[in-house]
């Protein structure tokens, strides 16, 4: 519903945002993120290059447009996925990680624009920087609520170190600890490296299901990666729970 503070002035304005926002996904999905092209767009909505500089002045403005757009969409999926879940941290696990893939699988540009290879020349801006930890957050949310809350373990119970690579864990993950005080989380330094193991390797999974590098490999992309799911659950200690 219209804002009735708005303008029509203003609610004009903003549908051309949106359109302009709306062709530049399509061409994310069709030629990649380093082929965007402002020109291109203008096309696809029927303007002229210079109006479309009104709304965004470079390249890079659509870009970081993009990037907000997108993290905050993937990251509204996967918090409303975990909500859904109820209380227990494994159905909450397996929620949060199913939503990440399932909002991947549907925009296969989007992704590729925020996991993808780096936009030649381009570089996000620190407004970029809270969209982008609202899945990321997530995920530590669950995990931080599974150790806290006794929540069934899974074969290994509490995730103990390693006896490889002694002294490593600290200078490995200082910029994550930094990361999560930032953000008002805490979690124990294992768990914090197992934490962001498991959350690079769903992405990992998901990124090798869309460019195409599970060709004779896996036959069911899905049931791999629930596969996947369990077993990083399990090494954070606590069991998945599938419905």
């Amino acid at each position: 519903m219209a804002d009735p503070a708005l303008t029509a002035r203003a609610l004009a304005r903003r549908a051309v945002h949106a359109s302009i926002l709306a062709a530049a996904r399509a061409r994310l999905t069709d030629e990649g993120p380093s082929q965007l092209s402002l020109r291109a767009v203008a096309r696809d909505v029927g303007m002229v290059s210079s109006a479309v500089y009104r709304y965004f002045p470079s390249r890079d403005d659509l870009l970081t447009a993009l990037l907000i757009a997108d993290y905050d969409e993937l990251g509204a999926a996967v918090e409303t996925a975990d909500a859904a879940a109820g209380s227990d941290a494994g159905a909450r696990w397996v929620a949060v990680c199913r939503a990440i893939r399932t909002w991947s699988v549907a925009h296969p540009g989007d992704f590729a624009l925020l996991f993808g290879s780096p936009v030649p020349g381009y570089a996000a801006p620190r407004e970029t920087v809270e969209p982008a930890s609202r899945t990321t957050l997530a995920i530590v949310r669950v995990v931080a609520d599974a150790t806290g809350s006794g929540a069934s373990a899974g074969r290994h119970g509490s995730p103990r170190p390693p006896a490889a690579a002694p002294g490593m864990v600290g200078p490995a993950v200082a910029d994550g600890v930094a990361a999560l005080h930032a953000f008002g989380t805490e979690l124990p330094e294992e768990l914090l490296i197992r934490t962001l193991m498991a959350w690079t390797t769903v992405f990992g999974a998901i990124s090798f299901e869309l460019f195409g590098h599970y060709v004779g490999s896996v036959s069911d992309a899905a049931a791999y990666f629930d596969e996947v799911v369990a077993r990083l659950a399990d090494d954070l200690g606590f069991a998945a729970v599938f419905d």
